[in-house]
């Protein structure tokens, strides 16, 4: 019995480093990086499903979403702040107009305080507030 659980731990001892290596492998580097997403029919036809652009610095830029037949449908762009978060996400139509643009505030912890969402024309037209609550209070 002894032997068994000496063996099974030493087993276990052993895929450790693998594990390790499998949960690195997931951390892109999103420099420069463009993933692009696609569909498949059964016929082997592809068609572009939707597409995500980052910075330079590996911040998320732009993000595109496409039918069925690879039309854009809507358009996302990011603006950052000096510290960093997203300042400001502007939503475009599937013919590339201004749909509404929303501007966000954070708290001293850096989680979003308040969303604000504007129509093209730069009018407020909703305020989302979020509120945190720790159970462990």
């Amino acid at each position: 019995m002894k032997k068994t659980a000496f063996i099974i731990f030493m087993a276990l001892l052993a895929c450790l480093p693998a594990m390790a290596q499998n949960s690195s492998d997931q951390k892109i580097n999103k420099k420069n990086l463009v993933i692009k997403e696609w569909n498949t029919n059964a016929k082997g036809a592809k068609t572009l499903d939707h597409t995500t652009i980052y910075s330079p610095e590996g911040r998320k830029i732009e993000e595109t979403e496409y039918d069925s037949f690879g039309k854009q449908k809507w358009r996302k762009r990011f603006e950052y702040g000096a510290d960093g978060k997203v300042s400001r996400e502007l939503l475009y139509n599937d013919n590339n107009r201004l749909v509404n643009f929303k501007k966000f505030e954070f708290n001293e912890f850096g989680r979003k305080k308040a969303q604000y969402t504007y129509d093209p024309k730069g009018k407020l037209t909703s305020t989302k507030i979020y509120e945190y609550i720790s159970e462990d209070a």
